[in-house]
């Protein structure tokens, strides 16, 4: 019986060979265009994902598992011969226990639905990546996603407390659990966080929730000069004020969303600082005046202050589609945007910022700035021809001189996009920088003891 038949006894008519099928599946939200696999299977249960598994370790047939493609790196794309598994199916709420703070979800569960489900516990589920429409549980699992509201509550790593995998060969285990404290030896759970699928296949998450705040509200600061709003974060960060969101946006990013949601932003600002207090209703606009004192010390041409619920809910949504608001700005249907995405401690972040500044300035290309300044990640999105050699070899560049700046200010060249293919050198100079290369070759023998066929998402990180 051929490979293709085996596969449909498993998972039936759900299989894609046609090539028309298969073309979406080239592509995630990076610029990276994959091989073509031999087929897209799409199983419905983690036994289905043991069983395709077991068999594609017998025959030695590559594996990249796909969530909701929307990896900037490229780590969602084939390279190679093999097949793509999307665990698109794998979409079920399997169970929420509000008293032991907790959901348990399959990975195929996109984080808007989560948090739309969870709103009836008034409950959430802190990260919140720009593409939580479309973005999956067990995607950003596997890159560490981070988002808007990392300044308080950190990346996903703080909020998965266990996790079912389904191995290269096929085995199902079991990391972690349902309790927010455990100790038994090494953290298999953790180290699945970040492995961009080259480890395992998660088939279940159990995730910490938490509780909606009280109230919100926002400021809104406007500044002409980038090493200011670098200032005035930092400012904030030394007084004591952990923002529940902390973005910051340049004057390409304010004017493309000014066209695509209607938004109006004063003509005089370079840069915009949107600052959310998360707080009770007794101390909500002392703590929000606390934080508008301290940000108007660092020279702001205009600040505001809002908690109309609507009115933040809609500059909410205009920051979370930025991505696609800034790629609105291209100059021809040949460019696309490569992303950046470097990350410096809070307290680096006005030098930082100057250095940036300069080396983009040195660079002539057009490069829109803004992130989630409150945790210290910044992206670079970088206009390109990606089809043109030169252009990219520029493009190229300028990633390695961004990434140094970070790495110079005890920094890191991925906040939350991961490595995938994109980054692979930018991660190798961070080590070389560090002095720790050592830390690759374990990396690499770790993947050599999980996935010892090199048949999981081969050619990624490493």
């Amino acid at each position: 019986m051929s490979f293709s038949s085996e596969i449909k006894k498993i998972v039936g008519d759900h299989v894609l060979e046609a090539r028309e099928d298969i073309i979406p599946y080239l592509k995630d939200a990076s610029y990276f265009v994959g091989d073509v696999p031999d087929m897209v299977v799409i199983p419905g249960s983690a036994a289905e994902v043991s069983e395709i598994m077991k068999l594609c370790y017998e025959n030695e047939v590559q594996v990249t598992v796909r969530g909701g493609g929307t990896s900037l790196t490229g780590s969602s794309v084939l390279t190679g011969k093999g097949i793509i598994m999307s665990l698109a199916r794998l979409d079920h709420i399997l169970e929420t226990s509000v008293e032991d703070k907790y959901v348990i979800a399959e990975p195929g569960v996109r984080l808007d639905v989560l948090g739309n489900h969870l709103s009836q516990y008034n409950h959430f589920y802190p990260p919140d990546p720009a593409s939580s429409k479309s973005a999956t549980v067990g995607g950003t699992i596997s890159t560490n996603a981070g988002g808007l509201r990392a300044a308080m509550y950190g990346t996903t790593k703080d909020w998965v407390l266990g996790l079912e995998v389904v191995l290269p060969t096929g085995e199902i285990v079991q990391f972690g659990g349902r309790t927010l404290k455990k100790t038994l030896g090494y953290d298999f759970t953790a180290l699945m966080i970040g492995a961009e699928g080259t480890l395992g296949i998660i088939t279940k998450a159990i995730l910490k929730i938490w509780p909606v705040p009280e109230v919100t509200g926002r400021i809104q600061a406007y500044y002409s000069s980038i090493e200011d709003v670098g200032n005035a974060v930092s400012g904030l960060k030394r007084e004591g004020v952990t923002p529940m969101i902390a973005e910051f946006m340049d004057r390409i990013s304010m004017d493309s969303i000014g066209k695509s949601k209607g938004l109006e932003f004063p003509a005089n600002a370079e840069y915009m600082l949107l600052i959310d207090i998360a707080s009770t209703n007794e101390s909500l606009e002392r703590n929000l005046k606390y934080a508008a004192e301290i940000l108007g010390i660092y020279s702001p041409v205009d600040i505001n202050i809002t908690t109309d619920r609507e009115e933040m809910a809609r500059m909410y949504e205009a920051r979370k589609g930025a991505y696609a608001s800034v790629l609105s700005e291209r100059e021809s249907a040949d460019q696309y945007l490569v992303l950046g995405d470097i990350v410096v401690p809070a307290s680096r972040l006005p030098s930082a910022m100057k250095q940036l500044k300069q080396k983009i300035s040195e660079y002539g290309g057009k490069v829109s700035l803004y992130g989630h300044i409150g945790d210290g990640n910044i992206h670079a999105h970088i206009f390109a021809n990606t089809s043109d050699p030169e252009d990219m070899k520029k493009v190229d560049r300028l990633q390695m001189d961004l990434a140094r700046i970070a790495i110079g200010h005890e920094g890191s060249v991925s906040g939350e996009h991961g490595i995938g293919l994109e980054k692979k050198e930018l991660l190798k100079e961070e080590m070389k920088t560090r002095n720790t290369l050592g830390t690759l070759e374990l990396m690499e023998s770790v993947k050599k003891v999980f996935d010892p066929k090199n048949l999981l998402n081969r050619g990624k990180i490493f």
